[in-house]
């Protein structure tokens, strides 16, 4: 067996607008929130999460709730990289309850990941387009807090 192995490549803090609900429909409930702006910093890189993106939400019927993010990160030396991700949010119901209400709750009472890919067209980044990264997150009400590592 091969070890799976990481290497840490930045911590991404989101803010998020209030959500569009679209409501319940065949896949679950779908909540869209704008991303507002955020900031994210590693070792390699580090600059904004830009404002225009979005999550297209979906709360399951299971209560598992699935993020389906695009969003634009511009780094401190100009350069953007397109960054989309999917994953996993789930807890006791009474958790989520307090997760939906904006209350602050341990990471540790959750189970919150993502799977980022990226995109670029600078040389400098061109690295993150041939990589598997995983994020493991928690929730703010202002929005959330991911770290990202490379997967090597």
């Amino acid at each position: 067996m091969i070890p799976l192995t990481s290497e840490f490549l930045f911590t991404l803090t989101g803010s998020i607008a209030a959500p569009l609900e679209i409501g319940g429909t065949p896949s679950g409930e779908r909540r869209i929130f704008p991303i507002d702006g955020g900031q994210f910093e590693g070792p390699r890189l580090k600059g904004k999460a830009l404002a225009g993106g979005s999550d297209a939400m979906l709360v399951r019927a299971d209560g598992v709730v699935q993020p389906d993010v695009r969003l634009i990160l511009q780094t401190d030396d100009e350069q953007l990289i397109f960054m989309r991700y999917g994953g996993m949010r789930h807890g006791p119901p009474e958790v989520m309850e307090r997760l939906a209400r904006g209350d602050q709750v341990d990471p540790g009472e959750y189970y919150f990941r993502i799977v980022p890919q990226f995109e670029t067209g600078s040389p400098k980044y061109a690295w993150l387009n041939s990589i598997i990264a995983v994020g493991v997150g928690h929730r703010l009400k202002s929005g959330p807090v991911y770290y990202v590592y490379e997967i090597l």
